[in-house]
């Protein structure tokens, strides 16, 4: 195993200005773990967080040690942890922050009609001035300096007028948690109604609506006549539908796809690779990034981007609470097309050719096998079943 991740992209830093807002992009673990260290120092009045996966390994320690330190000093201190997802880590690690006065609260803790309905977002508010967001979580593997077992991942710092939206948000998901947590019917109600107000930056959130998600029906309807297309998805496995869209932007411009080639999760990357085909049909391109494990959560169509906790699964789509970044910015989209062209030179190009001869029948048999289990389970379950498809990261 190498110390560092070869890619140069994890070295980078892009900021843009949108409609009265600062955006900061940092691709780096290390410098994300450093600015929420920092943001955390600061705060004089609140901290919100709502998180995934929250480990209690080094990482997690020193930020949980610091968010202790803000509610000695008065700052109000609250967190909604996925219960699933964080369900390695015991509840006594948060002990030294609740005796601190802040509060730590479980999304969806016992067996109930939402257990399979996982709360995958990670967002961060302070002094509901600043937010954070993107795909990673709270753990070593996401906040640690570039190496060749990390995940490579967006972290997202917003400060402008819409963090109201997302404070707004962040109240109705901890009171659903502290008060209501289990009630099928009242989360569907919160995610449905959130309302879209279609701004330059927006907040757009997901969940177990019994159609497409608030945020999956927004980037519907920009690829309904969009043109450019380019998507960098550590999950993809849509269903037919969002399929076919995907493919008719193809058709009618230009579509770029780069998916993992690396993972702890081999059934998603299976579940990816039986999608292919129809995407190289339609002349999409395809690659697959090597340098590392790709956890990135990001779309560019035409002039909007996408940046947030979704994967562009069934999941994502339909079940999971999500929250999503729309920024429509014809500057901004540029930057980060650039971007995502910059990875082009640490990704195998996936050609026709090369995905028929890897798709033996029996290989095709579990990719099957693995989109259908990924669409329906979670990624935490799916983690362990690889239906033959390799050991996690076997290069690492």
């Amino acid at each position: 195993m190498t110390d560092a991740c070869p890619s140069a992209a994890l070295d980078q830093r892009l900021t843009a200005d949108v409609a009265g807002h600062r955006l900061e992009l940092l691709f780096d673990g290390g410098d994300r773990l450093t600015r929420l260290l920092d943001l955390i120092n600061g705060a004089a009045h609140s901290i919100d967080i709502i998180m995934y996966i929250f480990e209690g390994d080094a990482a997690g320690r020193r930020i949980l040690d610091a968010l202790s330190v803000a509610a000695r000093r008065g700052v109000r201190v609250r967190a909604v942890i996925d219960s699933f997802g964080s369900g390695d880590t015991p509840d006594s690690v948060f002990v030294p922050l609740r005796d601190a006065g802040g509060s730590v609260t479980f999304f969806s803790r016992r067996w109930r009609s939402t257990y399979l309905i996982r709360n995958h977002q990670k967002l961060i508010l302070i002094d509901e001035y600043i937010a954070v967001t993107g795909g990673f979580n709270i753990a070593d593997d996401y906040l640690s300096p570039p190496r060749s077992d990390c995940w490579f991942d967006i972290g997202m710092i917003i400060k402008g007028p819409t963090i109201a939206r997302a404070a707004q948000w962040f109240e109705e998901i901890h009171d659903y948690a502290v008060n209501d947590d289990g009630k099928l019917l009242m989360l569907r109600r919160l995610i449905r109604e959130w309302p879209v107000d279609g701004g330059a930056v927006s907040w757009l959130v997901g969940g177990p609506t019994q159609r497409l998600s608030p945020w999956a029906r927004a980037v519907r309807t920009d690829l309904e006549n969009a043109r450019q297309l380019d998507m960098a998805m550590a999950y993809f496995s849509p269903g037919q539908g969002m399929l076919r869209r995907l493919g008719r932007v193809a058709q009618r411009g230009r579509a770029r796809f780069i998916m993992a080639g690396k993972s702890d999760n081999p059934a998603t990357i299976g579940a990816s690779r039986l999608l292919y085909g129809y995407l190289l049909r339609k002349t999409a391109a395809v690659m697959e990034y090597q340098p590392c494990r790709l956890h990135m959560k990001l779309i560019v169509i035409d002039n909007v981007v996408y940046i947030g906790s979704a994967n562009f699964d069934v999941r994502s789509l339909f079940v999971n609470v999500e929250v999503m970044v729309r920024v429509a910015d014809a500057g901004f989209a540029e930057k980060m097309r650039n971007f995502l062209a910059g990875l082009r030179p640490d990704c195998e190009v996936i050609t026709p050719e090369s995905h028929k001869a890897r798709g033996t029948w029996l290989t095709r048999i579990r990719w099957t096998l693995a989109w259908f289990v990924v669409g329906f389970v979670d990624y935490t379950v799916s983690r362990k079943l690889n239906f033959g498809l390799g050991d996690p990261d076997p290069e690492v």
